[in-house]
């Protein structure tokens, strides 16, 4: 019986380590990308990884024992209308995840394609309309998310209300198995197809890089192709972190429709799914700050300047 008491606080204290780090590595990549979008001409690949990077900080705020929660708290902020609030933000922040990151797949994509194919066709237009596609994903998300507020509030009771404790003071509200259906497969159909474009783009981008591969030993330029050129350095960590957003998102998404269909929680299968949520969000500035080249001289020079 110790040992397994132990166990759901050994991973509360892993988790509130992943919080950390990923909050201080998302911090420090917004305010980089901030400067470079007001400092210079930024890239609209910038505008999107800084999207990206809000969207995650937002989502590490708005867990059960960081900072929204305790802005709530210290407020005297009603349970419900706190379980309300948190539960919707972190939804909204998952699916603008789930969508940006496509769009990421998507923009990396049309930029590596050759000249006379489909994609590149629409390269400009994808530029020039970058900020309205943007704007179009948030709408999008902060409307679809909506309903979920009525489904959730403060836990009272489990054995009275059935409710499914979703967190250590919020739950989900009984709901009628049809409501509940449809919420699962709308949702599902939502996510099932952003995750097969990451996957066509990301399928697309790798028969790219294999042609290329392949034209470079034709020719015999083996120097030349040795050193990887900036947009194939792009398209492999994009291509990473597609795969590991997908790899997440699917045991996210195994946990998370077996327990609201069975209408099951345990609580340290709850802290797992925090676990891997939260897996993305900080690995994917790490992965970005290692491999952006305008990092690594900036804190060069910084350290130029400090000696």
């Amino acid at each position: 019986m110790s040992s397994l008491s132990f166990m759901p606080s050994l991973l509360e204290n892993i988790l509130y380590f992943q919080a950390g780090l990923g909050v201080l590595a998302n911090i420090f990549l917004l305010v980089f990308y901030v400067f470079i979008i007001l400092g210079h001409r930024p890239k609209p690949m910038d505008l999107i990884s800084c999207q990206l990077t809000f969207v995650h900080i937002m989502m590490f705020f708005a867990g059960e024992n960081f900072w929204l929660a305790d802005i709530f708290e210290s407020l005297n902020v009603e349970n419900d209308f706190k379980c309300k609030a948190t539960f919707y933000t972190k939804r909204v922040m998952r699916g603008l995840s789930i969508c940006i990151t496509c769009l990421l797949s998507v923009f990396q994509a049309v930029m590596i394609s050759h000249r006379n194919s489909l994609l590149a066709k629409i390269k400009h237009r994808l530029k020039k309309y970058m900020i309205n596609t943007l704007f179009y994903i948030w709408s999008f998300n902060l409307s679809f998310s909506s309903n979920l507020i009525f489904y959730v509030g403060g836990f009272t009771n489990v054995s009275q209300t059935k409710q499914l404790k979703v967190t250590k003071s919020c739950s989900l509200i009984p709901m009628n198995y049809i409501v509940r259906s449809l919420i699962l497969t709308v949702t599902t159909s939502r996510d099932m197809f952003l995750v097969g474009i990451m996957l066509t783009t990301s399928t697309y981008m790798v028969i790219i890089l294999c042609r290329h591969q392949r034209q470079c030993k034709h020719l015999h330029s083996i120097t030349p192709c040795l050193r990887a050129s900036p947009e194939t350095r792009a398209t492999h960590i994009i291509l990473l972190l597609v795969f590991f957003f997908v790899v997440m998102y699917w045991v996210d998404f195994i946990i998370s429709f077996t327990s609201i269909l069975l209408w099951i929680y345990d609580p340290v299968i709850l802290i797992v799914q925090k676990f891997v949520v939260n897996a993305y969000p900080t690995i994917t500035p790490l992965v970005q700050i290692s491999s952006d080249k305008r990092i690594t001289r900036m804190v060069k020079n910084l350290q130029s300047q400090c000696y």
